[in-house]
């Protein structure tokens, strides 16, 4: 091949190569996909995989509180747990370090337009594992005032606590916990962002059971449901991004 062909060679394939890239195979058709894999995934192994599932409402009827499921069915060794939502303007939902709990969570979200919601699970090999579905939506949650915000009441109950645990079968426990906060997204007119920044579950020696890093998107006053691998009473502690801190003890279900 003299040198003019190999010149040619090289550079069909060059041009080839975008268009491969651009048919990623994301089952969702998005086009903000190619953008989340280089800023949320840089240098990582990446794969969908039908075992991680993500259940929400085909259209958010409240867009400020959408519920969503995240859960791994036959998935081993998770790590971790990125939400990700393609077309809000604040792409990371929530980070979930399920330590000793299983790779599932429930929670709302504030949804700014029709877009994918994804959970991506990274196993202990570095892998990311990830599903996900479309969620439509008239719009404009995250660029919404909270309710709390305009309520002179919300300070006297600013990092509230309540919750509960439910058994489910040996060493094993539902918990569902709320938070009573604003979460401003920092996107409306006037009012900056405020929000839990961070959430630890651990048991009564101080044992990390399970660690949330909620983000802007978490809906206002949020509800988080996870699958304990333990029994017995935990402490619920938090942070939000102005320093406030919160704390209360879940005691164990009643036998």
């Amino acid at each position: 091949m003299n040198t003019i062909s190999k010149t040619l060679a090289l550079m069909l394939l060059v041009l080839a190569m975008p268009a491969a890239a651009a048919a990623s195979d994301d089952p969702l058709d998005s086009s903000q996909w190619r953008y989340m894999l280089r800023q949320y995934f840089p240098d990582a192994k990446v794969v969908f995989d039908d075992r991680v599932q993500v259940v929400a409402p085909d259209y958010a009827e409240d867009s400020l509180a959408t519920p969503v499921q995240v859960r791994a069915e036959g998935l081993e060794d998770v790590e971790r747990v990125l939400v990700l939502a393609d077309h809000s303007p604040i792409n990371p939902v929530l980070d979930y370090y399920p330590v000793r709990a299983a790779p599932a969570i429930g929670f709302h979200f504030k949804v700014q337009q029709a877009t994918p919601i994804r959970a991506a699970m990274r196993t202990a090999d570095g892998t990311w594992h990830v599903g996900g579905v479309w969620v439509d939506a008239e719009g404009g949650g995250c660029t919404a005032p909270s309710v709390g915000s305009a309520s002179p009441l919300w300070e006297s109950r600013l990092g509230e606590v309540e919750g509960r645990l439910w058994a489910r079968g040996d060493r094993s426990q539902r918990l569902k916990f709320r938070v009573v906060h604003p979460m401003d997204t920092g996107l409306a007119a006037g009012i900056p962002a405020f929000f839990i920044r961070s959430v630890t579950v651990s048991d009564a020696d101080g044992r990390t059971l399970a660690r949330l890093e909620p983000d802007e998107p978490v809906a206002e006053n949020p509800v988080f449901a996870l699958d304990l691998k333990h029994a017995g009473a935990v402490t619920v502690e938090g942070r939000d991004n102005n320093g406030n801190v919160f704390s209360a003890r879940i005691p164990a279900p009643a036998s």
